[in-house]
């Protein structure tokens, strides 16, 4: 696997892939979530590229974009034996030169549940993840369900900008007890991390629920669900899948749940059929 930390030098390693490249965005911190994408584009594509990039414009000015885990050692380690070909690892300056003003909006869908939490949050996506395709130039990019409203942003983002890249997304990678693998687990103190599967089991419930009532039902199942065990939700709520807004009287919804336990603030989704 050969590291790169310029733009340049990726554009001249870039030309000499051939056939289809599949393309991975993280922001590192790496677990098997991430290398499942990895995997997975290694299985489907001639050439694989992973970018490791922790993009402040994605923070928001009280969140933990200074402590946010970082391990460039241990995550190219592991993208190597996972198959990566070319691991693209810049630093702030070259992604983001002095004199940058062009921000990537998506609109409403970037508006809603994280984006209401996180005002600018998925404005700071889609940049990143715009520059990072006109730098990559992948076949497919793969991203996490775990992220579901991301991947909603950028397939948006990819249709209204008519990107010639087809989004894959992978399915969450769960611990043994419901848990989604998320690099910020590693907050978690022993105490909180015994909790934290209470996210997994309140949609579990809510989607149990749908079967029988209604959405409203389903939504006070996991809220309840999720304060009982100690946890503080900012929302648990079901959505359309695709845009995140109302959820359609028939078809697949989606149930999100955001929450915090002590200082660290964690997601999940589930989808279903009901």
């Amino acid at each position: 696997m050969k590291t790169i930390t310029t733009s340049a030098d990726l554009a001249v390693a870039r030309a000499q892939l051939n056939g289809s490249v599949g393309f991975v965005p993280t922001m590192g911190a790496l677990h098997r979530g991430h290398l499942s994408l990895v995997e997975r584009a290694r299985a489907e594509c001639d050439a694989v590229v992973v970018s490791v990039f922790v993009n402040p414009l994605q923070f928001g000015p009280s969140e933990d974009f200074a402590s946010y885990p970082r391990d460039e050692s241990a995550d190219a380690g592991l993208l190597a034996d996972a198959g990566a070909d070319l691991l693209f690892l810049p630093a702030v300056e070259e992604m983001y030169p002095p004199g940058r003003s062009t921000t990537v909006s998506v609109g409403p869908i970037g508006e809603v549940l994280e984006g209401a939490d996180r005002p600018g949050h998925f404005d700071g996506v889609a940049t990143v993840v715009a520059k990072l395709f006109n730098l990559v130039d992948p076949t497919v990019a793969y991203f996490g369900q775990k992220d579901a409203q991301q991947v909603a942003v950028i397939k948006q983002m990819v249709r209204d900008l008519s990107f010639d890249i087809e989004v894959s997304v992978c399915p969450t990678i769960r611990e043994p007890d419901g848990l989604a693998m998320s690099s910020r687990n590693a907050y978690l103190s022993p105490e909180e991390r015994s909790r934290a599967p209470a996210i997994y089991r309140a949609m579990v419930a809510g989607a149990e629920t749908l079967r029988e009532e209604d959405f409203d039902a389903a939504e006070k199942k996991m809220w309840d669900l999720l304060v009982t065990e100690g946890l503080d939700p900012s929302y648990a709520s079901v959505v359309d899948p695709t845009t995140f807004g109302p959820p359609p009287a028939d078809g697949p919804v989606l149930l999100v749940v955001a929450a915090r336990l002590g200082s660290t603030r964690l997601i999940d989704n589930l989808p279903t059929d009901r």
